[in-house]
């Protein structure tokens, strides 16, 4: 039997026996035993599409759990200790603790895998550039959508757009909602960050695990946008004092904020090259999925403690406006859009006729799924590959509306 239709088989079994976690630890000890794959990365990749593909079987089986375990079991000192321990042997005892221990990874900002088409190609069968999963949350009497979004690792704007017709401060009790945790990756492969201003979100690129983290932003009002641009980590501070432009320092009435709470800098300051701006904390954990900055990009206090560990001074940066982005997934063709917020394209649908058309989509998707994306532009990640049927079934059969439009994995 070949490699992947072994991995196949183990997941499938797995899955219909109701039993993952015993089945596919025993599956990846089998499966390092045989050594079918010399690249790891590339059992990360046929991993998670594989668990993806059959998630619709089995819901509680979370492929990014999984992930995360194989990194860090491949990273732990335990290898390091004797070549003689037995590697298969490592793994189911590494494994089995942390699958007990992981309820819910994806909602804590873990690392997600990916695989970017290669250069020149339109449309690749192996690509895998949607992350997450969506998910869904019962609203309670003491829930606002500020609060949900948090919980979930994601910025206000996120929830709004989603729902703009649900009270922020006082959604109705016992409402089922879309928790939009699954996003298409800026077509930007980098060892670095990228953010992407149009749908306030920063991706932390692991290029050489193929690895990915996200977290969401607050970025630059109007008359202060966050500019686009390549940069690099300059230097990082902590409890930083906050420089306050000669612009603001009557507003505040100093020209030196000391660090505490009031610092708008919170705990952690990562600079930008040759510029004013950075990427730091916020004492104002709300302005996060708002447009409230004075350019810097603002992370929840919890999301900047986190980033800050692992990026190192003279990490590339790159800042970039993409309110469309198409993403591949199990074959699929996705496309997620968000509001033209700094009013940057008149002819919105034009914009995205012509991606279309760069991206070599056309004759590939369901035009009339990508017309209503392009109206909603809500940031769902929509499935718009074009069925035999001319009609496409949502992964997620969520009760909220929402869902109908979201594409299967």
């Amino acid at each position: 039997m070949s490699g992947k239709r072994f991995l196949r088989q183990g997941v499938l079994t797995a899955l219909s026996r109701n039993l993952p976690q015993t089945r596919i630890i025993k599956l990846v000890v089998e499966y390092w035993q045989k050594e079918l794959y010399s690249d790891i990365g590339n059992m990360y990749i046929f991993l998670e599409v594989e668990l993806n593909r059959m998630d619709k079987i089995f819901r509680s089986l979370r492929h990014d759990q999984f992930v995360r375990v194989i990194t860090l079991f491949l990273h732990s000192p335990f290898l390091n200790v004797t070549k003689s321990v037995n590697k298969s042997g490592m793994l189911c005892l590494v494994l089995a603790p942390f699958f007990l221990s992981l309820p819910s990874y994806a909602a804590s900002g873990g690392a997600y895998a990916y695989l970017f088409p290669p250069k020149g190609n339109s449309f690749y069968l192996k690509a895998n550039t949607v992350i997450g999963h969506p998910r869904k949350h019962i609203v309670t009497e003491e829930d606002t959508l500020l609060d949900i979004a948090r919980n979930y690792k994601l910025g206000f704007n996120e929830m709004a757009d989603l729902y703009p017709e649900v009270d922020a401060w006082v959604p109705p009790p016992g409402k089922e909602l879309v928790i939009p945790t699954q996003w298409v990756l800026p077509d930007r492969e980098m060892d670095g960050i990228v953010i992407n201003i149009a749908e306030l979100r920063l991706y932390y690129f692991m290029k050489k695990m193929r690895m990915v983290r996200t977290y969401p932003i607050g970025i630059g009002r109007q008359g202060w946008r966050t500019p686009t641009g390549s940069f690099r980590i300059s230097t990082k501070r902590v409890n930083p004092a906050w420089y306050v432009p000669k612009s603001l320092q009557k507003k505040y009435n100093t020209a030196v904020m000391p660090a505490g709470p009031d610092n708008p800098l919170g705990d952690y300051m990562m600079n930008l090259s040759n510029s004013d701006y950075g990427v730091h904390g916020t004492n104002f954990p709300w302005a996060v999925g708002r447009l409230v900055t004075h350019g810097c990009i603002r992370l929840y206090p919890e999301d900047i403690k986190n980033l800050f560990g692992y990026v190192q001074i003279g990490t590339p940066v790159e800042i970039i406006y993409a309110p469309i982005k198409f993403g591949y997934l199990s074959g699929s063709i996705y496309v997620e859009v968000h509001r033209d917020i700094y009013k940057k394209f008149p002819d919105f649908e034009g914009y995205g006729h012509q991606l279309l058309k760069e991206k070599k989509l056309v004759g590939m998707v369901d035009m009339k799924k990508f017309e209503e994306a392009l109206v909603h532009r809500d940031g769902l990640p929509v499935n718009i590959t074009l069925s035999d049927d001319d009609s496409i079934e949502p992964a997620d059969q969520f009760s909220d509306s929402a869902s109908d439009r979201m594409g299967g994995s």
